[in-house]
């Protein structure tokens, strides 16, 4: 696991995200909150696609500042630490995420998202505006796993083995 700078430097298009991952347990399962990215890209896919909330880091920033502030921004729930670190992945379209986790809960309700602005169709000069994120959930790992971009499966096992060594502890 690598250790992030203090702060960060985002290059003009930043490959670099910084999210968490709230989890919390029920009845004796352990259940990770996870987000359905809005827009108008793959509106009938759900495998491969969730995600946890993130964003990237704006200059000057921390990781974990923009962690802490992305979710805020992308789901509308205040988190709050402690935080356990679980490093970084690679996506596919070669971004690195630094994530961490929190435990935390939910009240249910539709989630408030930031909204995004996007050309649709490309290249039409038409504009239109959507959620950043469309809905999320409490899901157990198994059907996390279902959902969540397969390069982010890590940070569940890196939470998974960062809670056993937690208990293990106590």
């Amino acid at each position: 696991m690598t250790v992030p700078p203090a702060r960060f430097t985002p290059s003009r298009r930043s490959r670099v995200s910084a999210g968490l991952l709230m989890y919390r347990l029920r009845q004796g399962t352990l259940e990770v909150f996870i987000a359905r990215p809005g827009g108008p890209w793959f509106p009938n896919r759900d495998s491969d696609f969730w995600t946890i909330p993130k964003g990237e880091v704006e200059v000057g920033e921390s990781l974990l500042e923009a962690a802490v502030r992305e979710f805020q921004e992308e789901v509308g729930i205040a988190p709050s630490g402690p935080y356990l670190p679980l490093g970084s992945i690679r996506q596919k379209g070669g971004k690195t995420v630094h994530a961490w986790a929190f435990a935390g809960e939910w009240d249910g309700l539709p989630i408030r998202s930031n909204l995004i602005h996007v050309e649709w169709p490309p290249g039409s000069g038409t504009f239109s505006t959507w959620p950043e994120i469309e809905t999320a959930a409490f899901f157990d790992l198994h059907h996390a796993r279902e959902r969540m971009k397969v390069a982010q499966h890590p940070l569940l096992e890196r939470l998974t083995e960062a809670l056993s060594t937690e208990s293990g502890s106590e």
